[in-house]
C-alpha cells in the first residue's frame, strides 16, 4: 500500500499513468466502449478498472495527472448521437470533477471524432460504468519544479 494513492488505481494503472509523457492522451471510458479492439488497433495500453464508475475513476486520475495547459483544450466527452446538447449524467460528472481540480472544462465531441480521439491515447483505462457516455480523454500536461 502506498499513501495519498486512490487506491481504485490499480499497480498496472497506475505504471501506465507514470509511464505518460507531456501530450500523451488517456481515455477513460465506460463499460460499453469497444476498449479492446481500439487498443488493439492503436496500439493503446488497456487497464481495467472493472469495479469502478467512470467519474471515479477521472477524480482518481485528475488527483496524479496534469492536464496540459500549453494547448487549447485538455478533456475531450463523447456527445449524445441526435442531440449534441444534452447533458448525460456522467458527462456532467466529469464537468464537476474537473472544475473541483482546477482543470478546464471538456470539449464535447461527436462520437466518431471521440473515438478517433480515443485511438491516438496511450492508455485507455475501462471502466465498470453502465451508464451511456461515461467517456473522457484527457491529455497529459507537465509538472514543472522551475515555477512555470
Amino acid at each position: 500500500m502506498l499513501k495519498n494513492i486512490p487506491p481504485l488505481l490499480t499497480p498496472d494503472a497506475l505504471h501506465a499513468l507514470a509511464s505518460m509523457g507531456h501530450g500523451d492522451d488517456v481515455a477513460i471510458v465506460d463499460a460499453n466502449f469497444p476498449a479492446a479492439r481500439v487498443a488493439q488497433q492503436s496500439g493503446a495500453r488497456l487497464v481495467q478498472l472493472a469495479g469502478t464508475s467512470a467519474p471515479q475513476a477521472l477524480h482518481a486520475v485528475l488527483q496524479l495527472l496534469p492536464l496540459d495547459d500549453f494547448v487549447p483544450d485538455a478533456a475531450w466527452t463523447m456527445q449524445v448521437v441526435g442531440n449534441a446538447t444534452a447533458i448525460p449524467e456522467p458527462v456532467a460528472e466529469f464537468a464537476s470533477a474537473l472544475a473541483q481540480a482546477g482543470e478546464r472544462p471538456a470539449v464535447s465531441l461527436e462520437r466518431f471524432d471521440f473515438y478517433e480521439r480515443a485511438r491516438s491515447a496511450y492508455l485507455i483505462l475501462q471502466t465498470g460504468e453502465q451508464r451511456k457516455y461515461g467517456n473522457i480523454v484527457l491529455r497529459k500536461g507537465v509538472i514543472a519544479s522551475d515555477g512555470e
